[in-house]
């Protein structure tokens, strides 16, 4: 048989863009994505009516925290690095200055915090700090009060926190609450 010269040799594509579709598709289907996880933070309730939300704290029960535009960090107007910053963390909410705390390990002293459920962190940020320094400051406060609620968890439940039921928990969170404040630095 002759080929006639009107017959074009070569490979029919109108079903390629169909099956280049199809695998876009089942890429898209079947590719899971990371989720970015962030930094956790809850934002306050609103204050509930006939309580007082606008008591004062008492400046010994706050530990403040300035970082500046060059990532250099000032504790309780102290220039420390972040290595330092979870023992002193550590050191501040545990204190017990009042004697009233009971699981506290504290060393009682009469400027930093009387009980953990009145220690506040006031964090301070000039705008100009860079973000890794920032996520670092938040990293050892996480770190500081997972220390504090894992050595509780010892004592008092005599398990590891991942064992806790979700009252042993909530137990522990109250007993160190983790109350933070942040602002600009002006």
């Amino acid at each position: 048989m002759k080929m006639s010269r009107n017959t074009n040799s070569g490979i029919n594509a109108g079903s390629m863009a169909d099956i280049a579709f199809l695998l876009l598709i089942f890429f898209l289907v079947t590719t899971t994505f990371e989720e970015d996880e962030g930094i956790s933070s809850v934002i306050p309730k609103l204050c509930p009516e006939g309580t007082d939300c606008n008591s004062e704290v008492k400046t010994k029960n706050v530990f403040k925290i300035k970082l500046n535009k060059n990532d250099q960090l000032m504790a309780n107007n102290e220039i420390i690095s972040l290595n330092e910053l979870r023992e002193e963390v550590k050191a501040f909410v545990d204190n017990n200055g009042d004697q009233s705390c009971n699981y506290c390990n504290g060393a009682k002293k009469e400027n930093l915090s009387e009980h953990p459920t009145k220690a506040v962190i006031a964090i301070e940020t000039d705008r100009e700090a860079s973000y890794d320094s920032y996520i670092g400051v938040q990293n050892e406060l996480m770190g500081a009060y997972t220390e504090l609620r894992t050595i509780l968890s010892k004592t008092k439940f005599k398990k590891e926190v991942e064992d806790l039921t979700k009252e042993e928990l909530k137990l522990l969170k109250e007993a160190y609450p983790f109350l933070i404040t942040d602002s600009e630095l002006k």
